[in-house]
């Protein structure tokens, strides 16, 4: 059995965590920025990364005391590298390198989509390679059939918005704060998704990618319109989501090898409507359905600890001169899409 020190410092989390290669948790911490970057209604770069450097190093210190551990006792030390927010980054991955150099254990330098991908492994046993994954966060949207550890084809992408994040700025829009997606959910469920006629955007086009920045105009539109009550706008923003991403994944899988599993990951797999209805979609196409449990659907260190678990068993680590990266897209050989704002 080995064990991995996983490190995540890309957006606004601190988080550390101990893992096993035989799956097991054995200590995590994660800190989170929602009450220092709630007045600005989104994440500011600057507060976070002076955030990450003040916490990170105590939070190592704490997960390794509960572990009993030291660091020469670790088989690795596993950091994301990016992409994300660069100053968080590089305090996580150059907290990561001054503690492999001090211990001599091999740095893993970690893809933050990786991590995010590789996640339900670490709570399913049974889930095998290849399988098809809806990616959905803040940052990223995509659909990927993953064939193994960092062997990935990507199918779709956004070309402007991720969907994590048009739920962010529906909650901005409504006037229910930071973070968005969980009380976008929350209100949804006081709502009628019929009441307000909402764009599908990309629905029935053929085309395998994702478009999110019309429909969040469309709810600003019927904000301003005050026809609507809120609950009902975030219902029908909710539901016109769950039709666009079930189409481009009926697209997407189509035009794709055969694959037994769909599994999510991603903050946007937290929300009990999108599982439910990504669950019933599976099930009409009999293919498995896996998730990941809540606490590794949202940033953390143990899904880094697990990918730098999996990429340790292949015989894969990287230099101590390996350098953040803001942009990593899991599958670099992908077409590049239309649209000023297409995100890998």
């Amino acid at each position: 059995m080995g064990i991995v020190l996983g490190i995540e410092s890309s957006c606004d989390e601190t988080a550390a965590a101990l893992v096993t290669t035989d799956r097991r948790i054995i200590a995590q911490r994660i800190a989170s920025q929602d009450e220092a970057h709630a007045p600005y209604g989104g994440v500011v770069p600057e507060i976070a990364a002076r955030a990450h450097a003040e916490k990170l190093a105590p939070m190592i210190a704490e997960v390794m005391a509960e572990g009993g551990l030291e660091l020469h006792e670790l088989d690795a030390i596993a950091a994301t590298a990016g992409p994300g927010l660069i100053g968080g980054v590089m305090v996580g991955l150059v907290s990561a390198k001054a503690l492999a150099m001090a211990s001599g254990v091999p740095l893993i330098a970690v893809n933050h989509l990786e991590g995010h991908a590789l996640s339900p492994r670490l709570a399913d046993a049974e889930l095998q390679f290849p399988y098809a994954l809806l990616l959905a966060s803040g940052g990223h949207c995509q659909i990927l059939q993953v064939n193994g550890v960092g062997e990935y084809r990507r199918l779709a992408t956004t070309i402007d918005d991720a969907l994590g994040e048009a739920f962010d700025k529906t909650a901005k829009i409504l006037g229910l704060g930071y973070p968005g997606g969980p009380a976008v959910e929350r209100l949804a469920l006081e709502g009628d998704a019929r009441a307000v006629p909402l764009p599908r955007p990309l629905v029935g086009s053929g085309e395998p990618h994702f478009s999110f920045a019309g429909l969040k105009s469309a709810v600003m539109r019927a904000k301003d319109s005050g026809l609507h009550r809120d609950a009902d706008i975030a219902a029908s923003f909710q539901q016109a989501a769950i039709d666009c991403v079930l189409d481009r994944l009926r697209v997407s899988l189509d035009a794709a090898d055969t694959l037994p599993s769909l599994v999510v990951a991603g903050g946007v797999a937290a929300n009990s409507a999108i599982r439910s209805a990504l669950e019933q979609f599976a099930e009409a196409r009999t293919m498995r359905f896996a998730a990941p449990p809540l606490s590794l659907c949202t940033d953390n260190a143990a899904m880094i600890a697990w990918a730098g678990a999996e990429r340790l068993a292949t015989g894969q680590n990287d230099p101590l001169d390996f350098v953040a990266r803001p942009r990593w897209p899991l599958d670099p050989d992908a077409e590049p899409v239309r649209g000023a704002g297409a995100k890998a």
